[in-house]
C-alpha cells in the first residue's frame, strides 16, 4: 500500500475536509479526492461519507486511522528531525494571546532555548483564538495557546490553566463607587463611570457581568486598547473601571495602584488550552515544550 495514500487519508481523517487536507498537504483538492478514491478501491470499502460540509469517517476509516496513525506519525517525526538530532537546532513556532503568551508562556519556554544540546529556537506570534487555531491547522504554528477548545480530530487540546477575572479600578474611582459596601451588595451601575476595554463590545466586562450579576452592563467603552496590559496601565492612571485576569493585575493590587471592586463567592474563570495538530507530539521539540508548559502551568492556577 502506498504510504503517500495513507498520509493523505490520515490528513483528511484529522481535518474532516478534503479542502483543508489539500491545503495542509500542498495539493489540489482533486488530487486529494483522487488519492482517497484510489485507496478506497484498493481496500474495497468506503473510508469517508461525503457531507455538505466536509466528510466523516466510516467505521473502516476510523479503524484504518487508529492502526496507521502511530506508524505514520513516527515516520513523519523521522523525516522532520532527521537521523542526526545534533546536526541542526529545531525551531518551535508558538502562537497565542499576546498578554498570556508574553507574561507566562514565553518566560517558561525560554528556559529550553539554551545550549545544553536539547534546546530549540523559538518563534512566537500573537493573535486571538480563531487566528491562532487557524494558523495551527494550516501548519504555520507548532503549538498554540487558546481560550477556545477546537473541534474535530485535526487538533488536540489539553486544558492548561484557569485564569480568574477581577473587576478593578484606581482608588479614586473605587471611593466614588463605594467599594467598601459594593463588595457585599448587588450589581454596580456603570452608567456614570468610564470603562477601559480591549474592544467596543466590552468582552471582558460583559462576561464578568453575565457570570457575577446575571445581567448585561449598561455601559460603553471610554478607552479601547487591544492589549490587556494597556488596559491595566490605563486603569492604574484612573482612566476607568476594567476587568482583568488576576495574574496580570496581582502586583498592581498588592501595591494599591488598583483595588478590587467586588469579591464574588465564585469568581469568573476562563480556561486556556494547549493545542497541537494531532500526531505532532511525536516530534521531540514539540513534546518537550508541551510537557514543560503543562508543568509550569501547575504554578499558575
Amino acid at each position: 500500500m502506498d504510504l503517500a495514500l495513507l498520509r493523505t487519508f490520515l490528513t483528511v481523517h484529522r481535518a474532516g475536509s478534503f479542502t483543508r487536507a489539500a491545503a495542509l498537504l500542498g495539493l489540489s483538492q482533486p488530487a486529494v479526492t483522487s488519492q482517497i478514491r484510489t485507496l478506497e478501491r484498493q481496500l474495497g470499502r468506503p473510508l469517508f461519507l461525503r457531507q455538505a460540509r466536509g466528510v466523516t469517517p466510516t467505521t473502516m476509516g476510523d479503524e484504518l486511522a487508529h492502526k496507521a496513525a502511530p506508524h505514520l506519525d513516527a515516520l513523519v517525526e523521522i523525516t522532520e528531525t532527521g537521523l542526526d538530532e545534533d546536526s541542526s537546532v529545531r525551531t518551535l513556532h508558538l502562537a497565542g494571546p499576546p498578554e498570556f503568551t508574553a507574561e507566562r508562556a514565553l518566560p517558561a519556554l525560554t528556559e529550553l532555548t539554551g545550549d545544553d544540546g536539547q534546546g530549540f529556537a523559538l518563534r512566537a506570534s500573537f493573535g486571538n483564538a480563531e487566528e491562532t487555531l487557524e494558523g495551527l491547522a494550516a501548519g504555520h504554528h507548532d503549538l498554540a495557546i487558546s481560550t477556545a477548545r477546537p473541534r474535530g480530530a485535526l487538533l488536540t487540546a489539553t486544558p492548561l490553566c484557569d485564569e480568574e477575572h477581577v473587576l478593578v479600578a484606581a482608588p479614586r474611582w473605587a471611593d466614588r463607587l463605594g467599594s467598601g459596601s459594593l463588595r457585599h451588595q448587588g450589581e454596580p451601575s456603570l452608567e456614570n463611570f468610564p470603562v477601559v476595554e480591549v474592544h467596543e463590545s466590552l468582552p471582558f466586562v460583559a462576561r464578568y457581568w453575565a457570570s457575577v450579576f446575571d445581567s448585561r452592563p449598561a455601559a460603553s467603552g471610554t478607552v479601547i486598547v487591544p492589549d490587556l496590559r494597556a488596559v491595566l496601565a490605563c486603569a492604574t492612571t484612573g482612566a476607568g473601571l476594567a476587568v482583568l485576569p488576576r495574574y496580570l493585575c496581582a502586583a498592581a493590587l498588592e501595591r494599591g495602584d488598583v483595588v478590587a471592586l467586588t469579591e464574588p463567592a465564585v469568581p469568573p474563570l476562563r480556561t486556556y488550552f494547549l493545542v497541537v495538530r494531532t500526531g505532532t507530539l511525536a516530534m521531540p521539540h514539540i513534546a518537550r515544550a508541551h510537557e514543560w508548559l503543562t508543568h509550569a502551568a501547575m504554578e499558575w492556577s
